[in-house]
């Protein structure tokens, strides 16, 4: 799907280039990621308002670093290079681009040098965010210094006869002060963007294409109760109507009473066809002595097609599978990069089998989970609903860390239900992005009363983020967690210890597997 005034993200594989679709997205103007190689017939093809080179790891003037493609520049579309993209530019119109003497790595004082569209209305010496080793020591011709640092004679540079810009740090990390200004400077003051990207015009486009592509033929929604496949319900029954059926599948590893209770709110609250079906003797005997998590991932993504696909038979012929699927599902499972490689498999994304029946119909595919909330809102779903924390697709599977069965699910159920139970009596649920317990692959001595233990360990994980791309652990009171243990231990049979995880991500990521 793409959109009238949007700007292109032609990734060169650094770590920020999802920050840059969501601070452009934040400010109303659809933002798309694409690998550097994105051929130049495709990018014509979607005749973006402007085009934006991401940083990267490697070093511009290396031999297999990767390029930009020369046509880009003869598009006569705005260009902003960010770090590694800065220096792709001025190694196109003749600069050099050189090892660093001090390399930075952090926060720095940005000076404006002069006259700028990029930098109208920004503070002079605000602070922004370094990450590189290599900086430009020749201008290209035809190009000015628009602002420097301590380290960086030439922090950023534009060609305004030819509308290309670039700067040496990144606008797109919170730690750069004036980030939003000056991306809202590139998108409206030099590509003339409207802030027309609203959760009402996504809804009114996608009814449109989804009753265009499915006709008056049948679909199956994997509803799993989660936001994104409840709202993507929701979003396609306005388009199909009578032919949208439900399926909510009980794999087994779901969390305490959660398959019962979202097929009752669903019934009590909405107009859906929805089949509830448990399934969770064929997924646990098929994932039985599977202790690897993408092989796990793997099995449960086509043990779900192999349900929907012989439920379907029941239907007559259905053609098309509804996921809710997200961007960061996809960014993670596939590599859609400049230079990155696969993080996990999502098993609505890699996990599918190759050959379906069905044709696989994903509406939030290019969306972030709160812009997901945003249009759920619109939709009219509940805000206790909507605020639900996520919940990965394979569920407790990839939250016991071994081998998985009935046993280890009930336990770690009951932990889970435990911790959460009290996140929302303590009024803190809403202020973490998702919180859940882990089943540790160890076991470890403890004592209670007279008696010598040797049981399992559970790990509490709860972050902030606001796009699941970053995250960071969020401070509980200590009294909390020293109540939340003290109840898991007293009342979850098998379990004499509990630990508290404090990693961010990166470098860890939220879930453990």
């Amino acid at each position: 799907m793409i959109h009238l005034n949007d700007i292109l993200i032609l990734d060169f594989g650094s770590q920020y280039t999802q920050l840059i679709a969501r601070r452009i997205r934040e400010s109303k103007v659809y933002s798309e990621i694409h690998p550097h190689s994105f051929s130049i017939e495709k990018i014509k093809e979607l005749n973006p308002k402007g085009i934006i080179l991401s940083g990267g790891p490697m070093s511009a003037f290396e031999e297999d670093s990767p390029q930009v493609n020369s046509e880009i520049f003869k598009l006569g579309v705005p260009v902003l290079g960010i770090c590694y993209g800065m220096q792709l530019v001025t190694l196109e119109y003749g600069g050099v681009v050189e090892p660093a003497e001090h390399r930075e790595y952090g926060k720095a004082s940005l000076q404006i040098a002069g006259e700028s569209k990029l930098f109208e209305n920004v503070k002079d010496n605000s602070t922004v965010w370094m990450s590189h080793g290599d900086y430009i020591t020749k201008l290209p011709e035809g190009f000015k210094v628009d602002a420097k640092s301590e380290n960086s004679p030439i922090c950023a540079i534009s060609n305004p006869a030819k509308n290309i810009y670039g700067v040496q740090f990144h606008p797109e990390v919170a730690h750069t002060l004036e980030g939003k200004a000056i991306i809202d400077n590139f998108l409206f003051n030099i590509c003339k963007c409207k802030a027309d990207w609203t959760p009402e015009n996504f809804i009114q486009s996608s009814v449109e294409e989804i009753k265009n592509k499915i006709g008056g033929k049948k679909a199956i929604c994997a509803l799993s109760g989660g936001v994104d496949s409840s709202v993507a319900a929701i979003l396609v029954k306005k388009a199909i109507g009578e032919n949208l059926i439900c399926i909510h599948v009980d794999t087994g590893m779901m969390r305490k009473n959660e398959s019962a209770d979202i097929v009752k709110m669903f019934n009590d609250n909405y107009d859906l066809h929805i089949i509830s079906i448990d399934a969770s003797e064929m997924f646990l005997s098929r994932l039985e002595g599977v202790t690897e998590p993408e092989k796990k991932r793997k099995i449960i993504g086509n043990t779900f097609i192999d349900v929907f696909e012989e439920e379907a038979k029941k239907y007559g012929e259905i053609d098309y599978l509804i996921q809710g699927t997200l961007y960061p599902d996809v960014i993670e499972s596939v590599s859609v990069k400049g230079q990155s490689v696969t993080i996990k498999t999502h098993h609505n994304v890699g996990g599918l089998p190759e050959k379906m029946d069905m044709s696989l119909i994903e509406p939030f595919r290019e969306l972030f989970k709160d812009e997901v909330r945003a249009i759920g809102y619109e939709l009219g779903l509940p805000k206790e609903f909507i605020a639900r924390h996520p919940f990965p697709g394979p569920g407790l599977a990839v939250r016991v860390l071994s081998d998985i069965t009935k046993d280890k699910l009930d336990v770690l159920r009951e932990a889970d239900a435990i911790y959460i139970d009290e996140m929302q009596a303590a009024g803190i649920y809403d202020d973490i992005w998702q919180a859940f317990a882990v089943l540790l692959p160890v076991q470890t001595v403890g004592v209670m009363g007279d008696k010598r233990t040797y049981e399992n360990v559970i790990a509490l994980r709860a972050v902030t983020s606001t796009d699941g791309m970053t995250a960071d652990w969020f401070r509980f009171d200590y009294d909390f967690l020293e109540n939340v243990s003290n109840k898991i231990i007293r009342s979850v049979r098998g379990v004499n210890r509990v630990c508290y995880d404090i990693s961010s991500k990166p470098p860890s990521t939220i879930e453990w597997e």
